[in-house]
């Protein structure tokens, strides 16, 4: 089975956020994810990871004002200075929790904004960053999200535009993030894509569809997803990043076989 990791913003959510780590170590979990470090202190963090010998894959550069509804200003011509100072705050978290990878968010496009610009704008923010990144040994990655349900006007809706960035890019430590959930529901063809794809891929993440839960309560067919995410070069995490339908425990019939 693939490496297993746990994304610590959407499950075990019936604990404080501190205690999660906790229980992803006691429920057989070696790595975390979550979005944004940011709200704690890189000691904070780092001291849970060593208490529960647990790595830290990956989190998101700082995207904004997420509570206001930002999602990534990677794209945006008139936030570039903000986004410059967010690679260097993410860079200081990831040589506290020692992780190797960090996801860009490209941002929602304004309806005013050329998709051009956008793409050129996002495309120099990804060399800017990935060239302060490969510095450190660190692979950027930039995630492409569906505009169907979860995130109208998120301006990277597609894998074949995110690995048009990434190609413009140019940048040997730029790498894919690709999630089955918001894949499944743009493009679907799944196996196939992933085979495609893999050599471009630096980090997966996965939920069912519809209503991004647990595997087995959608369309996809994860033991037949997961055995082909085993026959593929592909030798990084692939990261529960799923709304647990009930509690997170329940949830985790899934993950036995392959702790």
């Amino acid at each position: 089975m693939p490496r297993f990791a746990a994304n610590l913003t959407l499950l075990f959510h019936e604990q404080p956020f501190l205690d999660r780590f906790a229980a992803a170590a006691k429920a057989g979990f070696k790595g975390v994810e979550y979005l944004f470090p940011y709200p704690w202190t890189a000691d904070e963090l780092a001291a849970r990871l060593k208490q529960f010998e647990l790595e830290q894959v990956l989190f998101n550069l700082p995207p904004g004002d997420w509570e206001a509804g930002e999602r990534g200003i990677a794209c945006l011509p008139d936030r570039v200075e903000e986004f410059r100072e967010g690679v260097f705050e993410a860079l200081e978290y990831a040589r506290a929790l020692a992780c190797p990878r960090i996801n860009c968010l490209a941002g929602l496009k304004p309806e005013s904004l050329p998709a051009d610009i956008a793409f050129d704008t996002l495309v120099d923010n990804l060399r800017f960053a990935a060239d302060i990144l490969a510095a450190e040994g660190i692979i950027l990655t930039v995630e492409a999200i569906n505009s169907r349900v979860d995130m109208p006007g998120f301006f990277l809706d597609s894998s074949a535009l995110a690995m048009s960035v990434i190609k413009a890019a140019g940048r040997e430590n730029l790498f894919l993030q690709y999630d089955l959930y918001h894949m499944q529901i743009m493009e679907g063809d799944l196996c196939r894509s992933l085979s495609r794809l893999c050599p471009h891929i630096g980090h997966i993440q996965f939920a069912d569809n519809p209503g991004r839960h647990e595997p087995g309560t959608g369309e996809i067919h994860f033991d037949h997803v997961f055995r082909h995410i085993d026959s593929l070069e592909y030798d990084g995490w692939v990261s529960a990043e799923y709304r647990p339908r009930t509690d997170t425990a329940s949830s985790l019939g899934w993950f036995q076989p392959a702790i």
